[in-house]
């Protein structure tokens, strides 16, 4: 039962992750009819505004400690924090460990930017082309911004760690009346998961029960009809754009402390997110959560040792093995609407 639960838990940040791209993904899908590959470059750009405001705050400037000696008792050059001037060493100091949580506010405004510039400027071009069309130009997107990224912070990942306050472990074992030590996780993946629900629950809750989200909705299952009413839904649409890159840069921004960032990051990420989409169905934005979190804790299972062992590289292919039956037996996906990916 321990060995159960703590791959269960195992499977819920990487499928926190999936969920958050798997939604922008099909909200975007679902409003413009464009098949964004452009999606997982959002995800590591969010992870890169996380990198940017550290490098930011740890702007330094080089003076003389007097108090430090090297081994000929000469006064040490350090490296001083402009921050540190301005708050205090000791609140200075917090401002810079507690980057990766006040990132969420300093990218905000740049992902819905990004995503606004990206709509508007391309993609919009795109609305009657072919899928493949689609494909192919927001392809060729996602490789241009990894190569900016790759130019101006290279190719090595860069750690980017958690606050202090959550760099410890939850002792899952005790809690649940098991030996100590039995099951315990990350402090960090337990504060991803939560974030993931609260972003999650904030999209629903924003299309459910605003104006603005009903008319997205009725616009998503009749676009000519709402429209014909005089609303200008295309205006709609973009804003839902911005907002699902905004999604997909949080969701990179918060993982940032889990996987270091690096430059093809996004593209680790989206080939499976889009596999996490067909699943859940397209269109569907509860399938792509749901499937998002059920295809992360299968993948966690198939990474057990003992089904390493049994099926070797099982847990490299599991998820496109589960992707293959669900479209023979299903191939609208798990939720998705009737019709759709059925002709």
């Amino acid at each position: 039962m321990d060995a159960i639960l703590l791959q269960i838990l195992n499977g819920l940040d990487k499928g926190s992750a999936y969920a958050l791209i798997a939604l922008g993904l099909t909200l975007i899908f679902g409003t413009l009819g464009v098949v964004n590959f452009a999606h997982g470059a959002l995800f590591m750009l969010g992870a890169f505004c996380a990198v940017t405001l550290n490098n930011i705050l740890s702007l330094s400037r080089t003076v003389v400690d007097e108090t430090q000696t090297d081994f000929l008792g000469n006064p040490l050059k350090v490296e001083v924090p402009y921050i540190h001037d301005w708050f205090g060493p000791e609140i200075g100091a917090s401002i810079i460990e507690w980057s990766v949580p006040l990132a969420i506010i300093f990218s905000i405004p740049i992902m819905i930017a990004v995503g606004f510039i990206m709509e508007r400027g391309l993609i919009k071009h795109f609305y009657k082309r072919p899928h493949a069309d689609q494909i192919l130009v927001t392809f060729g997107l996602a490789i241009v911004l990894q190569e900016i990224i790759k130019y101006f912070y290279g190719a090595n990942p860069i750690p980017t760690p958690a606050p202090s306050a959550f760099t410890g472990s939850f002792d899952f074992g005790t809690m649940l009346g098991f030996d100590p030590g039995t099951i315990i996780y990350p402090y960090w993946r337990l504060v991803y998961f939560f974030f993931a629900m609260i972003i999650i629950a904030g999209v629903f809750a924003f299309l459910q029960f605003t104006t603005f989200g009903m008319v997205v909705r009725a616009g998503m299952a009749d676009r000519e009809t709402v429209g014909l009413l005089g609303i200008n839904i295309d205006k709609r649409f973009t804003i839902m754009f911005a907002i699902a890159a905004c999604v997909a840069g949080l969701a990179g921004v918060m993982y940032t402390p889990i996987n270091s960032p690096n430059y093809h990051m996004g593209m680790d990420f989206l080939v499976l997110s889009f596999v996490v989409v067909v699943v859940g169905g397209m269109g569907s934005l509860p399938g792509a959560v749901l499937a998002g979190f059920l295809l992360g804790i299968l993948e966690s299972f198939a990474s057990m040792r003992q089904v390493v062992d049994l099926l070797p590289g099982i847990n490299q292919i599991i998820i496109y093995l589960v992707a293959i039956i669900i479209l023979l037996t299903r191939p609208r996906g798990l939720m998705g609407r009737k019709g759709v990916m059925e002709d």
